[in-house]
């Protein structure tokens, strides 16, 4: 007992490893962050620009149809993961975010080649779509099995701390362009400097990734993993609970995400009156706040467990997601009190989510059924979320979307209760 104490006194965090194996997380949220910022200045390139509207409809639609490739990113790369390797897996998934970054920033114009520029603007993000369904799976076994049992919500933490770092670097790159380049220059190329940015960051995740090390867990079960038929299948057929948790828990993590980072910002500009400089710091400052309690939660689920920390999150959103809708005005205070608090409960999901979804499922089936499963809960509510909210914006109820959003919090709080505890216990 005494060496076991002394073994988790000296572990240190192979904190290069982790920031290896997160990297790829990270290019994969700057380079999505970058298409939604600058979408307006380069619709026009991509798309006829007579009519500005239309080509804006057509840049974000491209960007929403990337979303509903991510569950057959999800399942080809995660099984491609559980056959060859996690490293391999991030290999391909960096590979294909950097490269469709790389493209785009190089796309021809519409004036130049026509109709050929959307096709090649759609190929690049279906290509960055399925890498972001694969990543998620293959980042999240890696960390899950290289932690030890006692500290897998510590590694797991990293994912999307490596996340709020690529949102606050794309949005501070926003504003850098914005503020050096005018309205012509944005248009005519300092869009593609923000791509080729991303471009350049996922290249530097491959050189970091090249020296990973591939997990025991994969390496112990990669016959296992070979001699398994229709994986897909198997999810349902042997872990139907394991697949409907995560689906639940799923739904309410990513209509958190929406909610906090995307929806809350047009609500509050829109409905509230609220100052569009006031809502940007607003956001940052509680962006900040995620990145810096993701660790501290992580290592808390390690302490009391998942569970108990998902069912508080889950019940706090059940809760308050109506009240602090009301909060937000038009004065400072108020946005970041809301952002504040709204992105410090998902933090609490966060830090643990590849944990806890790694150690729902067997290393023979892991990235696929994460990849699989996770992947098309997100296509669905998460893809569906901008639609949803100006939906019932149009209609005049705004405030109806957090209602949707506290019901799937009901749910996920039902569900959660049927998770058996994980904590510092063996993967399966």
């Amino acid at each position: 007992m005494t060496h076991t104490v002394a073994r988790e006194a000296e572990h240190k965090l192979p904190v290069k490893t982790l920031v290896s194996a997160s990297i790829g997380n990270a290019v994969e949220w700057f380079d999505w962050t970058v298409y939604a910022t600058f979408v307006v200045y380069f619709a026009g390139q991509f798309f006829p620009s007579e009519n500005a509207a239309l080509s804006l409809i057509g840049a974000t639609s491209t960007y929403a149809l990337a979303f509903f490739f991510r569950p057959l990113g999800g399942y080809v790369l995660g099984r491609f993961a559980d056959l060859k390797g996690r490293k391999a897996g991030m290999l391909v998934t960096i590979l294909l975010m950097a490269g469709g970054s790389l493209v785009i920033a190089v796309l021809p114009t519409y004036d130049a080649v026509g109709w050929l520029a959307p096709i090649l603007l759609l190929l690049a993000r279906i290509a960055q779509g399925m890498s972001l369904g694969g990543e998620v799976s293959n980042a999240s076994a890696y960390l899950a099995e290289i932690a030890p049992p006692s500290r897998r919500g510590r590694y797991s933490a990293f994912f999307y701390i490596s996340t709020g770092t690529a949102l606050l670097a794309a949005s501070l790159m926003g504003v850098l362009l914005t503020s050096v380049l005018d309205e012509d220059q944005l248009q005519s190329y300092g869009w593609r400097i923000a791509f080729a940015v991303g471009g350049l960051l996922g290249f530097v995740g491959m050189w970091l990734r090249r020296s990973l090390v591939e997990t025991d867990q994969f390496e112990e079960n990669a016959v296992k993993a070979r001699a398994t038929k229709n994986p897909l299948m198997q999810t349902i057929r042997h872990h139907p609970r394991a697949v409907l948790q995560l689906c639940a828990f799923t739904l309410l993590s990513t209509l958190s995400y929406y909610t906090f980072f995307s929806a809350l910002t047009p609500f509050a500009i829109n409905f509230r009156g609220a100052d569009g400089n006031d809502v940007f710091i607003a956001l940052s400052i509680g962006t900040a706040l995620f990145v810096a309690l993701c660790y501290p939660f992580g290592a808390l689920s390690d302490r009391i467990g998942r569970k108990p920390q998902m069912l508080v999150w889950s019940g706090a959103m059940a809760v308050l997601t109506v009240p602090l809708s009301f909060l937000v005005q038009d004065n400072l205070f108020s946005l970041v009190v809301v952002f504040c608090v709204g992105l410090g409960l998902y933090a609490m999901m966060a830090s643990l989510a590849p944990a806890v979804m790694s150690e729902l499922f067997p290393t023979e089936l892991r990235a696929t059924g994460i990849g699989s499963w996770y992947n098309l809960t997100v296509a669905l509510f998460g893809g569906t979320a901008p639609l949803v909210i100006t939906a019932l914006s149009d209609a005049g109820h705004p405030v109806f979307f957090f209602v949707y959003v506290a019901v799937a919090a009901a749910i996920a709080f039902g569900v959660i209760l049927t998770l058996r505890e994980t904590k510092g216990t063996e993967l399966r």
